[in-house]
């Protein structure tokens, strides 16, 4: 190799290094611009569903613009100030009721969009935001806000879907992530049922998906939905996570569920308060069953002990496969040791075992039931 040829491969390899660290930079520059933004729009959050004039104006500039509508007024221009008044006269601090989500953010340089949820349960009303933010004073601050209503009906309800961050199996090179058809059959059903979904996962941030099969028009459908998959990009990370706003737990499967979910002693401590102290449901399908083995009571008993779990079993593995020499344990095994009946169907048929408060089924094409009958026991607890 010539001394030409080395320059020109050192001067490539330099190239390649500086390109990776703008791009990297420019990724972290982006999350913490993200960051920022979402603690604008929490400010609005908790202004407006506390009667907080006060915290409300910090999430806006002072010449901001809303575009609402009324009876008489489609275009009702009202001025930031006298929004900001309409919550003035009101219980400082007491909960209206209101409640605020994030659906997606859109960054470009110093501007931004964002679309978030407003829901009234009480009143059946759920309302569309759309904001404009823009970068003043070294801060992100709404400048205008556009308003909708919808005709979807939302109660007001939440279900956390419990996702693995693991890409790999194990310590190895083999790829895997959460099963796509587990998250897109379950999260359809409870949004066709008037349930909010939330994602939280062991690290936060983005998931690996496995499974996707454009195909599949239901798939399709939301692998094109941007807040969903703005969703799953941004997940929640578990120390963000407020266990009295859940009506259950959901843990969903994939090869990656069986890593980093079980020993989690903060997803531990959620699910365990959403289901003893708040009375909601603990539920997983397929390899999601993973996450609950190590579920404890505050006897100190095994949560799955003397009840009917369903699970993906030893026996639709392929344990000859690479993989399968990574996985930590045997779901059916553990559930088994801990005191629970493992049971399960057909290797391609729905089956969910309901035990109480605890939902679980086999497979992925268990997920659209395991989501129907969470919601049955939810909805007959609200009548």
């Amino acid at each position: 190799m010539t001394i030409k040829s080395l320059f020109s491969m050192l001067r490539l390899s330099i190239l390649v290094l500086c390109s990776w660290q703008i791009q990297f930079a420019s990724a972290k520059t982006k999350d913490q611009e993200q960051a920022a933004i979402i603690e604008t729009l929490n400010l609005y959050f908790q202004g407006t569903s506390y009667n907080q004039p006060d915290v409300i104006k910090q999430a806006f500039s002072d010449t901001a613009i809303l575009n609402l509508q009324k009876k008489d007024d489609p275009n009702w221009i009202v001025p930031a100030a006298e929004y900001i008044s309409w919550f003035e006269g009101q219980i400082e601090g007491q909960y209206n009721g209101r409640i605020g989500e994030i659906l997606a953010i859109d960054i470009v340089g110093n501007i931004a969009t964002a679309k978030a949820e407003i829901l009234y349960p009480e009143r059946n009303l759920r309302l569309i935001d759309i904001f404009l933010l823009k970068k003043l004073d070294d801060r992100w601050q709404i400048i205008s806000k556009a308003a909708t209503r919808t005709e979807e009906k939302r109660n007001g309800k939440r279900i956390l879907f419990i996702v693995s961050s693991a890409q790999f199996h194990g310590d190895s090179d083999l790829a895997t992530g959460v099963s796509f058809s587990e998250l897109v059959n379950a999260y359809h059903t409870f949004e066709q049922g008037g349930y909010n979904v939330d994602f939280v996962s062991t690290q936060g941030g983005s998931i690996p998906l496995a499974y996707i099969n454009t195909s599949n028009p239901l798939h399709r459908q939301y692998i094109y939905d941007q807040d969903f998959m703005f969703a799953l990009a941004n997940t929640k990370h578990p120390q963000d996570i407020n266990p009295e706003d859940y009506a259950a737990v959901h843990y969903v499967g994939g090869g990656n569920a069986i890593y980093e979910v079980a020993e989690n002693q903060t997803l531990q401590d959620i699910s365990m308060a959403i289901y003893q102290k708040h009375k909601g449901i603990v539920s997983s399908v397929c390899h999601g069953t993973a996450g609950i083995v190590n579920l404890k009571l505050d006897d100190g008993s095994y949560l799955v002990k003397g009840k009917r779990i369903s699970g993906y079993p030893d026996e639709y593995e392929r344990i000859r496969a690479s993989y399968y020499s990574h996985f930590p344990f045997s779901i059916e095994q553990l559930i088994e040791q801990r005191g629970g009946e493992f049971l399960y169907g057909g290797r391609h048929e729905a089956y969910v075992e309901v035990d109480g408060r605890i939902v679980t089924g086999t497979n992925y094409q268990s997920s659209k039931v395991v989501a129907e009958k969470i919601m049955a026991i939810l909805d007959k607890a609200m009548n």
